[in-house]
């Protein structure tokens, strides 16, 4: 509230030429400031993520057998998800899925790095630019072949 009030101040000396000067910038900070407040790559409050974590064995294809519903796979069958090694230590991510309204298969490329200690199955992921999510492992068998 303090920076519209600011904002109001600012703009009563030539309202209108001010207005449409500073809407784009306000606009900005505010998607910014929401992006970062409802995004954090840190798992939430209370959801312990995998400890002893081999990224090397979690690496290749996996397929989704269930999911909460996200609007980026919305209507997707045989969704996967490919994880390889990158240049710069991080990890890329391709999550695929065939579209049977479209008949044409969906892929989309992000990149994960992880949040602290490598062996700890806490990353963040992003497929746009410099916006990143949580991705956490939470649950995985010791043959690393079902994950949660």
């Amino acid at each position: 509230m303090l920076f519209f009030s600011c904002c109001h101040l600012h703009l009563t000396k030539n309202s209108k030429e001010n207005t449409m000067r500073i809407l784009p910038v306000v606009a900005a900070v505010t998607a910014a400031f929401l992006v970062v407040a409802c995004s954090s790559p840190t798992p939430p409050k209370g959801v312990t993520v995998v400890n002893n974590f081999d990224a090397k064995r979690y690496l290749g294809t996996w397929y989704e057998i269930a999911r909460f519903d996200h609007r980026f796979e919305r209507g997707l069958d045989k969704v996967t998800a490919t994880y390889s090694l990158r240049d710069d230590g991080g990890i890329n991510v391709i999550n695929k899925g065939y579209n049977p309204d479209r008949e044409m298969w969906q892929k989309t490329e992000g990149k994960a790095y992880f949040t602290g200690d490598p062996s700890t199955a806490a990353l963040k992921v992003s497929f746009f630019g410099p916006f990143y999510g949580g991705y956490n492992v939470i649950a995985l068998d010791r043959e690393y072949r079902h994950a949660l």
